[in-house]
């Protein structure tokens, strides 16, 4: 991979950091907000119960992938970034630029999605 290539997918990994911990920062907020409000019926409490699911679930897919981005800048670091975590053969770029954060190949993503990898 062409070193230009790494450095504009770092761009793109450390923006979408930016965004996730926005966002993290937001909804954390917005949950406090949902708690510390004071329902006056049935319906107002399941609106906020909800809203709080809602919430916690955005919370953990957005922790999830700040990881993944992470460990991602973390292999830009260390120099091995662009490897499939499976078949230890290079990502296309065309992949990396619409996920940059991907652990897989896309030969070996479909194995996984069928249960046949790992």
């Amino acid at each position: 991979m062409k070193k230009n290539d790494i450095q504009f997918l770092k761009k793109i990994l450390e923006k979408r950091k930016q965004v996730i911990l926005e966002n993290l920062k937001g909804n954390s907020k917005e949950i406090k907000a949902l708690h510390n409000s004071v329902p006056s019926d049935n319906i107002d409490f399941s609106t906020i119960e909800s809203n709080s699911q809602i919430n916690f679930t955005i919370n953990a897919n957005l922790k999830q992938e700040l990881k993944e981005v992470e460990e991602s800048l973390n292999k830009i670091k260390n120099n091995n970034f662009g490897i499939c975590e499976s078949c230890e053969e290079f990502i296309d770029i065309e992949r990396l630029k619409i996920k940059p954060h991907a652990k897989y190949c896309i030969n070996c993503r479909e194995n996984l999605e069928k249960g046949e990898l790992l």
